[in-house]
This record gives structure tokens, sequence and C-alpha cells, in this order.
């Protein structure tokens, strides 16, 4: 059988919008696949123009930026559109918003003036929820914690059982109570810079286990609040699409 000939009319990229969107509730759970079959889905409802790459099997324009692990919220997560005719960034979230379930929602949308989106995700500041754990006994595991330099932790990869240093990453840790109905809930607020390999929530509260002996009765619940470059002070992040905006 003959190969079909490449798409050569292909319209090409006019305009490229960054997006942030928020997995709330149930859809924490959804995984980055299930997220980005739901999100094409949703182009194709809300009728949004994009653009295509060329070739004998077209994608359209999308690009994801370092999706948060499956059962964790988040409040931001980035994706970067690439559309074949200008568009509203105002009418774009809207449309897109109506067009995804609920618990995952399109929070806002700037056009791309800027390159090197990736590069300002710098790090991410996580809030991890602590059912049945005392504000006493979590700030006491936090504070053996920091005083360590160095603290290898394991976790299972496709190649494998991996350890590596999950204190290094970790740019503040601090501890609040709950805001919740249950007195036992601590809060931990962490700050995480962004590396190979990426040290996730999980993964402190693995090296809590090892310093201090945490052991959360309930799994934790979390949530990253935000990622982008790190601020002036060092101690949390700005807004990635601030750049897009002044520009």
């Amino acid at each position: 059988m003959a190969r079909p000939a490449p798409d050569r009319d292909a319209a090409p990229t006019v305009q490229r919008l960054r997006l942030r969107y928020a997995k709330r509730g149930r859809l924490r759970f959804s995984s980055h696949r299930d997220f980005q079959r739901a999100f094409e889905r949703a182009l194709r409802r809300a009728e949004v123009p994009m653009a295509y790459s060329a070739g004998f099997n077209p994608h359209p324009k999308v690009s994801y930026a370092n999706a948060a692990p499956t059962g964790v919220a988040s409040e931001a997560e980035y994706v970067e559109i690439g559309v074949a005719a200008r568009c509203d960034p105002g009418k774009v979230r809207a449309a897109l918003d109506d067009a995804l379930p609920p618990g995952l929602d399109v929070v806002d949308v700037v056009e791309a003036r800027t390159p090197d989106f990736a590069q300002r995700l710098e790090a991410s500041v996580w809030r991890v929820e602590l059912p049945g754990v005392p504000l006493d006994e979590a700030r006491g595991a936090v504070g053996r914690f920091l005083v360590e330099e160095e603290i290898l932790v394991e976790r299972l990869t496709k190649n494998g059982i991996r350890s590596f240093d999950a204190r290094a990453a970790v740019i503040s840790l601090d501890c609040a109570p709950g805001d919740g109905p249950d007195p036992d809930c601590a809060i931990l607020r962490v700050v995480v810079r962004h590396g190979t390999p990426s040290v996730r929530p999980d993964d402190v509260i693995s090296a809590l286990r090892r310093v201090a002996d945490l052991v959360p009765p309930k799994p934790p619940r979390v949530t990253r609040l935000a990622q982008g470059p790190l601020d002036e002070a060092g101690t949390s992040v700005a807004d990635p699409l601030a750049p897009d905006r002044a520009g």
C-alpha cells in the first residue's frame, strides 16, 4: 500500500497561548495521560483553531510543563498551545473551562510573548496536610529534617529502586496547625527546587520518616499551590506568566 503524502498545507502557528489550570477534588486522581485526552477533547469542543504539526501523522501543537503526580491536587499546572488564528485569551479560557469537567479548571490564559517558559519553572510550593499528626510532633520532625545536610530516600522507578538525596532540593519547610475541624492535622508548607531526579512531596514525607520516625496514620493530602521562578528572597516562587503579561 502506498504511503499517503505528508500534509504540506498545515496551517502555521500564528499565536501561542500559555494556560494555567488546576486539578481539584476527585480529579486529582486523574493521571497526566487522562488530562491530555480530556484537554484535546476540550480543544475540539471549544473550537479552538489549533495549529498542527506537519508530516504523516499531524498532532495539535500542545506542550505540557512539569505535571504534578497522580493523586496530587494542584492550583498551578501549565500547558502551551499553538493556534492557527489569533484568539482572545479571555475567550479561550472561558470556552475551555466550560468544555472541561469540573475539577479540571482553566484559571488563566495569556499570550506567549517570551521564550524559555519551562526554564522559569524553577521550584514548586506544596501544601501537605498530615491527618492524625499533632502539631508538636510535626514540628519536631521538621526540626530534625532541617538540621540534616543529606537525607537519602528510595523510590521505585521504572528502572528499579533508586536512592537519592531528598534534603538538598528543599529550600524551605515549615509547619502550621490545621485549619479544619481536625485538631490533629498539621500542615506542612514546602518549597522544593526542581531538578533531576525531581524531589516530590512523598519523598519529603519519606525523609521525615527516616530522620524522625514520622508516620502519618492516614494518607497525606497534597496540593501544589504554585510553581515558577524563585523570588528575590529565595523562599517562595513568583508568577511565571508575569513576563508574558508585561510583554
